[in-house]
């Protein structure tokens, strides 16, 4: 009986602790709100998800590798159990890492998990991104959301290349020397930010260490506190959807996070960690000990880095060589335009975007319905443009492999990726919004005539054609709901003497400007507009 009472008592007591911090902290209507938010069910959402999960299989195996690493220049003598290095002279942070690879139990699988990991987390958010940038998901609410992404891709990659850097091999080696000279290219301040971040000549003794704080420690934390800063903010502005029957902009329309979603995204993390365990079990990746310590005076044979920096290693390649002379100061166009303007616009590019793309489509609700990349063909075919450039550039990083295995020479290698770096966008561009609005002509007609039935029958003067049925309701959803945004011509007015906007009318023009109009009746028009109408702006929509 007094262990029972102790018991009640000890019960009571957590209860009222319970009570009395829900009273200064709502967290039990918090937690049940949150398990309540609907998540939508499209496989094209789980990619971020992926780039979460193999974020967790990183700090997993990175915490196992840090105990065993040494983040040290020193010079020693590889006495480890691999026999062909055996008396090479080798810093301590290559030594450690061949320590690890052939002599730590399963330190070898763990290692290629981790690489593998970085390679599938980089390109989970590159592909994450595109989602976004081609369905229209970085609109209005979500522009700051947009940029905590492009940061966290940003992030991602400096992380990748700090980790790629650190065994202190060869290849990594060959990477650095190319940073280091990447950044003495910047000019008038670029000798002295080499001597700041390798700490004296190249390679010096400094930068494994900074690279390894930078590895373990800033960028993890500033990658982990963003990816929280950017999932508060999916919580807060909503999921996108996709139109289908019943999901407007004012709604989601889903799987509750709590048993069904969080049941199936737990799947997903032990699919992407099984992957990359098989990854890691059956593909080798980075074999440290065939290339060696790394020597200034030597240089692998095909190199190439890991493929998120592929590009840059295209473009140093495919620059023709040019330098000036100015007060003095020499100009390595060759290095500082692909080596550093290069990525530097890429990246305000990408920053910049969602403000572009508000800016010539003028004053907009809340935008929580993903579009069809077929309905802003514009906006698609830039996107399928840049992706070919970046193609171009990451085949250019592997130009003399090409030219090896193909037995084709060098100089044709290169004049040919050169005239694709310049032709291959134009015609991809082109033929993408061709494509688009051809998509778009191909949707008017199935409206118009129906889907084609699996029959054939005889008509009035005797000859044959295909049945044809109406389309279903959701896919007649599908294709009508969809975002219209008209070319913008606001100071442009007859009576103005002076008309402003000009530039940014224009490119509202070609931005917008064509397009194939969808035929619909004055009510499904009226029922477009309310499924579209922003949140609070049209409360009586959702009475009718």
């Amino acid at each position: 009986m007094a262990g029972e009472d102790g018991s009640s008592r000890s019960t009571a007591r957590g209860e009222r602790v319970v009570s009395a911090l829900d009273k200064r902290l709502p967290v039990s209507q918090a937690g049940r709100e949150f398990l309540r938010k609907a998540f939508p069910d499209h496989w094209s959402f789980l990619l971020g998800e992926i780039a979460l999960y193999s974020l967790l299989v990183l700090v997993a195996t990175g915490v196992f590798l840090a105990f065993f690493f040494h983040p040290s220049m020193a010079k020693q003598s590889y006495t480890g159990s691999y026999e062909p290095l055996q008396g090479v002279l080798m810093s301590e942070a290559f030594a450690s890492v061949m320590h690890i690879s052939f002599d730590v139990r399963g330190g070898l699988l763990i290692r290629q998990i981790h690489h593998w990991g970085a390679l599938v987390f980089v390109a989970a958010i590159c592909v994450h991104l595109l989602r976004i940038f081609f369905t229209g998901a970085f609109r209005r609410p979500r522009e700051a959301n947009w940029t905590i992404g492009v940061t966290l891709f940003l992030l991602a990659v400096l992380e990748g290349f700090c980790g790629y850097s650190l065994p202190d091999d060869l290849l990594s080696g060959t990477g650095l020397r190319t940073t280091q000279g990447i950044v003495l290219s910047i000019p008038v301040v670029g000798t002295y930010l080499s001597f700041f971040v390798f700490g004296g000549q190249f390679p010096g003794h400094e930068i494994i260490p900074r690279l390894y704080v930078a590895h373990i420690l800033l960028l993890p934390g500033l990658l982990l506190a963003l990816v929280t800063v950017h999932l508060t903010f999916i919580v807060y502005h909503k999921h996108t959807q996709w139109a289908l029957p019943g999901r407007t902009n004012r709604n989601v329309i889903g799987k509750p996070f709590y048993p069904q979603y969080t049941t199936k995204s737990l799947g997903l993390f032990f699919a992407v960690a099984g992957v990359l365990t098989l990854l890691a079990a059956l593909l080798q990746i980075n074999p440290i000990w065939a290339f060696g310590p790394y020597r200034a005076d030597q240089v692998s044979i095909g190199s190439q880095p890991d493929w998120y920096v592929g590009f840059l290693e295209g473009a140093l390649r495919l620059m023709p060589a040019a330098e000036t002379d100015v007060a003095g100061h020499t100009v390595v166009w060759d290095v500082f335009l692909p080596g550093v303007v290069l990525p530097v616009t890429l990246f305000l590019v990408l920053y910049s975007y969602p403000y572009f793309e508000r800016w010539i489509t003028g004053p907009a609700p809340e935008q929580h319905l993903c579009d069809r990349p077929r309905n802003q063909p514009t906006r698609t075919a830039l996107g399928v443009a840049a992706v070919s450039a970046y193609a171009v550039l990451l085949m250019a990083g592997g130009q003399d492999v090409i030219a090896f295995v193909f037995g084709i020479r060098l100089e044709w290698v290169t004049y040919t990726l050169r005239t694709a770096l310049l032709v291959l966008p134009f015609l991809a561009y082109h033929a993408t919004k061709r494509a688009c609005l051809g998509l778009q002509a191909a949707d008017r007609g199935r409206l118009l005539e129906g889907r084609a039935a699996a029959e054939v029958r005889q008509t009035a003067d005797g000859g044959y054609q295909q049945a044809r049925t109406l389309l279903p309701p959701a896919e007649v959803y599908r294709i009508l709901v969809r975002d219209e945004p008209r070319p913008r011509a606001h100071g442009t007015e007859v009576w103005r003497w002076f008309r402003k906007h000009r530039i940014r009318n224009a490119l509202s023009r070609w931005y917008f400007g064509k397009r194939v109009e969808l035929p619909a009746t004055d009510w499904q028009r009226q029922r477009v507009e309310l499924v579209r109408a922003a949140p609070g702006a049209a409360e009586e929509a959702d009475d009718t």
